[in-house]
């Protein structure tokens, strides 16, 4: 998949150039069994420069059969990557290291322009990825299993991690790079097993460039699939009798279907889904920093991430002096291109999206909240009038009963709830039906050390704006922001990739034979 004459895209003369760019848009393939091919599908799907609206690329809707295929290549080329020693696999993670930092600033370039995350956001997604790399390759060691000699005279037991088969990996757009490339595959195929991934239709070529890169690696054709398609063929993965895992992000409706077809049909199933993480200012909090650090959890990667931090719950000492200087803060975001590196804001993804987004502002104004500061119109360069900018949008004053202080929006929207003292403050912060991440902010260790007990969140910050722990601890939402049993990255992620095996055994070599074998074959301890 590396070789120039075989590459994830293809130039053609038939596609009208775009009327904003002027330039062709490149026509995507699929990958399967070490080979980009060409769709039969008559749909195409359009993937934009969200910092200048034109269309850049235009991704397959891959049919049915097309999925299959990419099953069959993941199911033929298991046994072998199987059998093929764990040392010797991460051979193929240390070389695809070196290859991601090698690539780093082109992968970061084309993630910028394919998403619309600035450019150091997008270069942190690229190195989210090199990071679970890196801790994948200590395979050896985290797939180790467990020995006991003498369970009972004369026996012994091994426990064995060992891989299940074909795994599908199925990422949102928001992430292109770490969740599908950093979340899903290392650890998958770290591990033994083999993976068809179903990249976002909307921003799918960091995803697919990052797949030539694990075949440049050394990766054998087929443990590394890749499709394009639409949830209609995306179900075959839910279904499919070889598949034996789904690792999913996105939504929660989609999320709760994803792990209720999955696990009917006997697979195992991590759904990490949406969130709406709430943090709690007391007064003693620093308030430049803690200001600073609201500006960076809400606005950074315009809000497009489960780990934003949409809502924060301050107490009433305090409020006004905090509304205001975040206020300032985000009015002097530079919003531009995201390939700019002094770009402060970047667009959304799409046109779509944004509408999404303007009417949760639409709706906040209707439930009543106070509109601090409006970003429906934002000064933008005029190189970007028909990109997918929305500027940062404060509301204050919102209550418990308003959909926009409860809901996920995705977007550079911050809602702020006034509370007297803590136990307000934490009985808001819990009252939320998702839990992927919480905050506090203040100086108290008594206060901290309460709301880390108390939270319900499963990754908790204290005055930590975004408490993504790094991919050896995993990540582990709760609540609605999460189906499933184990989580993604860290332990938990050796352990669904892997099932355990005992084999406990005897010698009769220079040994009486027994006058009876019991009933428990020597594996009872007990008189």
């Amino acid at each position: 998949m590396s070789s120039a004459s075989a590459r994830y895209f293809m130039t053609d003369d038939s596609i009208a150039p775009d009327p904003l760019s002027s330039e062709r848009p490149v026509q995507l393939k699929y990958g399967v069994g070490g080979q980009w091919k060409d769709s039969k599908t008559q749909k195409q799907m359009p993937c934009y420069d969200p910092s200048t609206g034109a269309v850049i690329a235009l991704a397959p809707c891959c049919t049915a059969e097309e999925v299959e295929q990419a099953i069959v290549a993941a199911e033929r080329a298991f046994p072998a990557w199987r059998d093929t020693p764990v040392s010797k696999r991460v051979q193929v993670l240390f070389k695809m290291k070196s290859l991601m930092d090698a690539h780093l600033d082109e992968l970061t370039l084309l993630l910028a322009r394919e998403n619309g995350k600035k450019w150091d956001e997008a270069r942190g997604d690229v190195l989210k990825v090199t990071e679970v790399v890196e801790f994948a390759c200590g395979a050896p060691h985290l797939m180790k299993g467990e020995s006991l000699m003498d369970v009972t005279p004369g026996y012994d037991t091994v426990r064995f991690n060992e891989p299940l088969g074909v795994f599908a990996g199925i990422a949102p757009w928001n992430f292109p790079a770490m969740i599908p490339q950093g979340w899903m595959a290392p650890i998958c195929i770290a591990t033994g097993n083999t993976m068809v991934l179903k990249a976002a239709s909307f921003a799918p070529q960091s995803a697919m460039r990052i797949t030539e890169l694990w075949y440049e690696a050394g990766l054998p054709p087929g443990v590394l699939n890749i499709v394009t398609t639409s949830r209609t063929e995306a179900e075959i993965f839910l279904k499919h009798p070889a598949i034996k895992g789904v690792s999913f992000v996105g939504s929660t409706s989609v999320g709760l279907h994803v792990y209720a077809t999955a696990s009917a049909h006997g697979k195992r199933v991590q759904a990490l889904t949406e969130a709406k993480n709430h943090a709690l200012v007391m007064r003693d909090a620093a308030l430049e920093r803690t200001a600073q650090s609201i500006i960076n959890s809400f606005c950074g990667c315009a809000g497009e991430r489960c780990m934003a931090l949409p809502v924060v719950v301050v107490e009433n000492a305090i409020a006004d002096q905090l509304v205001a200087r975040v206020k300032a803060m985000a009015a002097a975001l530079k919003l531009g291109p995201a390939y700019e590196k002094s770009t402060e804001l970047g667009p959304l993804i799409n046109a779509g999206h944004r509408r999404f987004v303007l009417d949760w502002i639409d709706k906040g104004i209707q439930e009543g909240a106070a509109l601090v500061l409006d970003g429906r119109s934002p000064q933008i360069p005029k190189s970007c009038q028909r990109g997918f900018f929305l500027g940062p949008t404060i509301f204050d004053h919102v209550t418990e009963d308003m959909e926009v202080g409860r809901e996920e929006i995705f977007g550079p929207v911050l809602c702020f709830k006034r509370v007297d003292n803590f136990d307000q403050g934490i009985a808001i912060v819990n009252r939320s039906r998702f839990a992927n991440g919480s905050v506090i902010f203040t100086e108290s260790g008594h206060h901290a050390r309460r709301f880390a007990r108390e939270s319900d969140a499963g990754m908790v910050g204290i005055n930590v704006g975004i408490p993504v722990p790094l991919g050896i601890f995993g990540f582990t939402g709760h609540k609605q922001s999460f189906f499933g049993d184990l989580h993604c990255m860290g332990r938990d992620g050796f352990i669904f990739f892997t099932e355990s095996k005992n084999v406990t055994s005897t010698w009769f070599t220079g040994k009486a034979v027994p006058a009876k074998i019991s009933t428990w074959d020597g594996t009872m301890n007990r008189d």
